[in-house]
Parts: C-alpha cells; structure tokens; sequence
C-alpha cells in the first residue's frame, strides 16, 4: 500500500515539475524544475527497487543522480555567466 501511494505522490510530483518546465518563465526556473523531475525520477527508481527487494537499479540510480548534479552546476554557471534573468 506505502508503495503505491508512493508512485501516486511521485507521479504528482513529476507532473508538477513538468509543467514548470514547459511553462517558465525564466531560465532558472526551468532548471529548478528540470533536477526536481531528475530527483522525482531517481526515487521512483528507488522506490521500484525495493518494491523488488534487489539492488540492480543502484548504479542507475547513482548515474542518473550525478547526470543531475552536474547538469544543474553547468545551468548555473551558465545563468551566472549570462547575467541572471
């Protein structure tokens, strides 16, 4: 049951992040929205792993994990460099 209400909030969740992202306004928002939907995703894998009782989605979890935290550290510098919005 704790499980399903889980995806139900995560599912919520991403499609809130979604519509922030394809909405906007700024710059800053989309990728404020964008590591929200990659951090959605990430314990939805999680969640899904121990739904399973298995460890086979760690690594995927770790890759997806550093994809977004490097992603938003290059949006950053980026907005830096542009002079904010």
């Amino acid at each position: 049951m704790s499980i399903r209400i889980a995806f139900v909030l995560l599912t919520a969740a991403s499609a809130l992040f979604l519509w922030r992202l394809f909405k906007g306004p700024s710059v800053a928002d989309r990728v404020i929205a964008l590591d929200g939907l990659l951090i959605a995703v990430t314990c939805g894998i999680l969640v899904e792993t121990a739904r399973e009782d298995s460890v086979t989605s760690l690594d995927t979890v770790l890759v997806v994990a550093l994809v977004a935290f490097v992603g938003t550290g290059v949006m950053a510098r980026y907005i830096e460099r542009r002079g904010g919005e």
